[in-house]
């Protein structure tokens, strides 16, 4: 055969491509291949450590005695079948947890077979997800999950318990609501705060609740020092946990209130001029630690503190971690049984809290089990609010000066009248000196108001603005009925 009527190489790995794998894209534009039957895609342009398309399509091009080709010829089929594939319908691609049809979602268990859990409100099932349904992507923080056991009667969840030192019966059922929140795609979750006196297990305890999900190899990490990186280790994988936190900026607070309830993030796509790079994140979030300062009223409402006491008996870390992997299959088939239970209860949604979706989870988990973790979560927003207060010097002036208003009474006045109002009240007598982030303008202090105006509220403070012909104005009132915490605080 002379050289013209041989096949070009590009076309030989093609045609193997396109008949073992198939090709779609996500709505950014990125290319996957995912080998047919089989739930798990990689982006052909990856070049990871987990495996990349390249990498699996020369392993099967030799395994199958097609041929062994040299790089150009790969390259060149591989941008055929790019610019094929962008004509494709759009898939999406999860990580873990993904939605699935008839209103299941799925866990993915991390395996080599594909495994994963389907839930649904009747029960679940260890399948092998339909291709056309779940897509999963899989990186180095992907980590596999035992299978779960079944007709565990509740034992995995006593199990969870007794190896965590949670302090009270309340912040045990917050817990696993939360681990139950990690495992639907669509609910945002509250980031829960493990804290407690040195050694009462913060880092292991959040270890154990994180490798629920994300297997024995889930970690915590120290919080990244900038932003990009942070989105970087958050889009990786699905629960994010930060240990030893001491400190927030005012930047990690935002990013960490942009993570718990969803953002994008736009950059320029590398090696172009006008291209940009979407990423898109909402992911489970856990931190640990003692104190980190004062909190960020938004970021309050985005918090669930967990507290945990130290522990009278004291374990070593082998004996503590190998009972906790004999422990997760059970722990995980009890979760998963209490999953389907939950979802399968009918309840209204409370319209008064922030994270209303967590909210309905926890009234729906109250009726599935007797537990009370509505009222221990609205206590726990509670004492937030009381650490946003104490650590918010404006926030307690605005809360002397209500003492003294009538209920149902309002008064108005400019931003600067304010300001000069709350100053006077503030220093008093003794003339006193402002403390450092004391407000300066009329304008710092209606934005600090405004970031105040939920935490003010909870104590019966409203606060309203608006606009008349003479200019812009602050309405302070006192609720007619105040909250009995803030009678007695008042």
């Amino acid at each position: 055969m002379s050289d013209d009527e041989k096949t070009p190489a590009r076309e030989i790995i093609t045609d193997y491509a396109q008949s073992h794998f198939r090709y779609f894209r996500t709505a950014d534009g990125t290319v996957y291949a995912q080998r047919n039957g089989h739930p798990v895609a990689r982006p052909i342009r990856s070049q990871g450590t987990t495996g990349s398309h390249r990498q699996e399509l020369m392993v099967g091009l030799y395994r199958d005695g097609v041929g062994v080709f040299n790089g150009t010829a790969l390259k060149e089929a591989l941008d055929l079948i790019e610019a094929l594939a962008l004509t494709e319908d759009v898939q999406p691609v999860h990580i873990r947890v993904a939605p699935g049809w008839d209103g299941a979602t799925w866990l993915d268990l991390g395996r080599p077979d594909g495994r994963s859990v389907r839930i649904h409100p009747t029960g679940w099932d260890i399948v092998v997800p339909d291709p056309r349904e779940v897509c999963w992507r899989r990186t180095q923080l992907t980590g596999e999950l035992p299978l779960p056991a079944r007709d565990t009667d509740g034992k995995g969840i006593d199990l969870l318990l007794r190896l965590c030192n949670f302090a009270t019966a309340q912040t045990e059922c917050l817990a696993i609501a939360w681990l139950i929140g990690c495992l639907e795609p669509s609910v945002p979750v509250p980031a829960p705060f493990l804290t407690g006196p040195q050694g009462a297990g913060k880092s292991t305890g959040g270890r154990m609740l994180t490798r629920i999900i994300e297997g024995m190899s889930g970690d915590l990490r120290r919080a990244p020092k900038d932003e990009e990186n942070l989105i970087a280790a958050v889009a990786a994988g699905w629960v994010t946990a930060l240990d030893n936190l001491s400190h927030m900026t005012p930047d990690l607070s935002d990013a960490m209130c942009c993570i718990v309830t969803g953002a994008e993030n736009v950059k320029r796509a590398l090696f172009t001029d006008g291209d940009v790079f979407r990423a898109r994140y909402r992911r489970p979030l856990l931190l640990t630690g003692i104190d980190v300062g004062v909190i960020r009223p938004d970021l309050a409402e985005r918090l669930l503190p967990l507290r945990l006491e130290r522990p009278r008996v004291r374990r070593t870390e082998a004996e503590l971690w190998a009972d906790y992997a004999e422990a997760l299959p059970v722990i995980l088939g009890s979760l998963l049984d209490l999953t389907v239970k939950v979802r399968a209860v009918e309840v209204e949604t409370p319209t008064d809290l922030r994270m209303a979706d967590f909210a309905h989870l926890c009234a729906q988990l109250d009726v599935a089990t007797g537990f009370g973790s509505l009222a221990a979560y609205r206590a726990a927003l509670d004492d937030l609010n009381d650490d946003v207060i104490e650590g918010d010097l404006l926030a307690q002036t605005v809360l002397r000066h209500a003492a003294d208003v009538e209920p149902g009474t309002a008064q108005r006045m400019t931003s600067t009248e304010w300001l000069h109002h709350f100053t006077r009240l503030y220093t008093g007598e003794e003339c006193r000196l402002l403390p450092k982030g004391w407000p300066t303008t009329g304008k710092v202090l209606s934005d600090r108001l405004k970031r105040l105006q939920p935490t003010l509220a909870a104590r019966g403070v409203l606060i309203d603005s608006g606009r008349t012909y003479e200019g812009r104005y602050i309405e302070i009132s006192r609720s007619p009925a105040a909250p009995p915490h803030q009678q007695q605080t008042l």
